[in-house]
C-alpha cells in the first residue's frame, strides 16, 4: 500500500485511529485519509510580480516581433560549468538558429548571452557585451527587472529590423 495499512477488525481500526495525527482517519476500507490545510504559494519565493512578469513578457514579445528573432530569457542557477550549462538551454530552445537567449544567474553574479547562427550574424558580440554591461549596472542596484528590460531593447535595437524577404 502505498499509504497506511489494512486493518483485520474494527479494533484494530480503533487503536490506528488514536496513533493519527489531526485531520488523519482510517476509513472503512482500512486507508489512512488524511486533510491538508491548502496554502496559497508564497509571493516571497516568486522573483518577480505579476506586473514585473507582463512587462517581461511584453518585452520579449516585442524584441522578437522588431527583430525576427527570438528571444528568451532564463533566470537561476548555473550549475558548475555555466557557459556549458548556456549553451545546453540554448540548444532546446525552438528554433535556435536565430534564438537569443539571456542567462542570468544572480547567485553566481554571471550573465551570458548566446546566439544562435543566424542571431549571431545580426547581433554582434560587441552589441551583446554593451547589453550586458548595462543589465549587470541595474542588478548592482538590486533593479533585476529593470536590468532585463533594458538588456532587451538593447539586444534588439542592436540585431536591428526584421529582414525584409526579397
Amino acid at each position: 500500500m502505498a499509504v497506511g495499512e489494512h486493518t483485520a477488525s474494527g479494533a484494530a481500526i480503533d487503536t490506528a485511529q488514536r496513533d493519527l495525527p489531526v485531520g488523519a482517519a482510517v476509513t472503512a476500507s482500512g486507508r489512512v485519509s488524511a486533510a491538508e490545510v491548502f496554502r496559497e504559494p508564497s509571493r516571497a519565493d516568486q522573483p518577480f510580480s505579476p506586473v514585473q512578469l507582463s512587462r517581461l513578457d511584453e518585452a520579449l514579445t516585442l524584441a522578437s516581433r522588431e527583430t525576427g528573432l527570438r528571444f528568451s530569457v532564463y533566470l537561476g542557477d548555473l550549475g558548475p560549468r555555466p557557459s556549458e550549462r548556456v549553451t545546453e538551454l540554448h540548444g532546446v530552445l525552438e528554433g535556435a538558429r536565430e534564438a537569443v537567449l539571456v542567462a542570468v544567474s544572480p547567485g553566481q553574479r554571471l550573465v551570458e548571452v548566446r546566439t544562435g547562427e543566424e542571431a549571431r550574424l545580426r547581433l554582434p558580440d560587441r552589441g551583446a557585451k554593451l547589453a550586458v554591461m548595462s543589465m549587470v549596472a541595474s542588478f548592482r542596484e538590486g533593479d533585476l527587472v529593470g536590468g532585463l528590460l533594458s538588456g532587451l531593447r538593447m539586444l534588439a535595437d542592436q540585431a536591428g529590423g526584421r529582414p525584409r524577404v526579397r
